[in-house]
């Protein structure tokens, strides 16, 4: 076998190339290269195994280890390198059955064997051990990129850091969920959907998005991947220097929106514009407020009330989502009026019911 090194190298490394997306990927200086010397390597070892069959011990274990975490630092995805090795062993043992006498070839599979038994455990953990700290270095820059970007600070040297290039325009989202997952869930499932890496600080509730051809789309799919309703605002950053005021806007469209009771969904600044300049605290938000203060013991008037302004004072949606007659409807309507002075049917007074309505939920 010793003569077939070489050859049996070239050949495992053509494969990967061939049949591995990552290796494929690879300039041809890194696959004559590093690759190469990698797979030069381990055919040594097993080429010591054949003339010991207790070669392979602690010492090699230890290097192998130390191989995959470096190829874990590096980026390579464990599926990529247990590929290899397994396109490795199937050269090797091919080239066995080709030179191997009858009595020697059991023996040379079982020492193939085991040395994929010591060897492929231990390269799966070391690399998953190294990969996960990779990952939370990766976060951690990630995080203090998006602290930068949202403070205004420098950015360029963390976004080096992290990989990601930082230019163009942004969608700066805020983000409320209905029950809290977590972290990794959520950064996932927004990875997904716009398939790059998008930037989430969990504990603000921010996300830095690149441009997203369908964003209510979008938090509709996040909400169903992570099991819980979410409320987003969002709001445009033409460039990174603008994402720090396009962060306070989606942060305050997202408190109004939810302390309005709004379901869960996309909002921008522009679906809540009366509902911003009502919620400016001041004697008029009181005095608002105040105008419906003659329905507080009939609850049922002001549920009566509120929905008929949600269904834009039509009379038969609102009927049929309170399941009652129109009669009735008609019936409760009136008595607000009598209770508040305030008729729902004159436009004016109408749209005084609507921003008391409002007024109440934001005090």
């Amino acid at each position: 076998m010793a003569p077939r090194v070489r050859r049996l190298t070239a050949a495992v490394v053509e494969r990967c190339a061939a049949e591995v997306p990552f290796y494929r990927a690879l300039p041809r200086e890194t696959l004559d290269g590093e690759v190469t010397r990698s797979v030069n390597a381990v055919f040594g070892l097993l080429l010591r195994a054949l003339r010991e069959p207790e070669a392979v011990g602690p010492a090699e274990v230890t290097w192998l280890i130390e191989w995959s975490a470096r190829r874990a630092e590096e980026r390579v995805p464990l599926e990529a390198a247990l590929t290899a090795y397994l396109i490795g062993a199937e050269v090797w043992w091919r080239a066995l059955a080709e030179c191997a006498a009858p009595g020697e070839l059991a023996e040379a599979g079982a020492g193939l064997l085991g040395c994929l038994h010591t060897a492929v455990p231990a390269v799966a953990l070391a690399h998953l051990q190294a990969q996960e700290a990779v990952r939370g270095e990766d976060r951690r820059l990630r995080r203090a990129l998006l602290a930068a970007l949202l403070g205004g600070q420098p950015y360029e040297a963390l976004a080096e850091g992290a990989r990601m290039a930082v230019g163009g325009a942004y969608e700066v989202v805020a983000l409320g969920f209905g029950q809290s997952p977590s972290a990794r869930l959520v950064q996932s499932a927004l990875d997904a959907h716009m398939g790059a890496l998008v930037l989430v600080d969990h504990a603000a509730g921010v996300a830095l998005l690149p441009d997203a051809p369908d964003l209510p789309g979008l938090v509709t799919r996040l909400g169903q991947d992570v099991g819980t309703p979410v409320h987003a605002a969002a709001a445009r950053a033409g460039d990174p220097s603008d994402i720090p005021a396009a962060a306070d806007e989606a942060r305050r469209v997202l408190d109004l929106v939810r302390r309005l009771g709004r379901p869960p969904g996309l909002y921008r600044f522009d679906d809540v514009l009366v509902e911003y300049q009502l919620a400016r605290p001041g004697d008029g938000l009181v005095r608002l407020a105040a105008k419906l203060d003659p329905l507080e013991d009939h609850p049922h008037l002001l549920e009566t009330l509120r929905a008929f302004v949600g269904h834009g004072h039509n009379r038969r949606q609102t009927a049929l989502d309170l399941h009652i007659h129109r009669n009735t409807l008609d019936y409760r309507l009136q008595r607000v009026t009598a209770l508040t002075g305030l008729d729902p049917a004159v436009p004016a007074q109408s749209l005084l019911l609507g921003a008391a309505l409002t007024a109440r939920d934001l005090a």
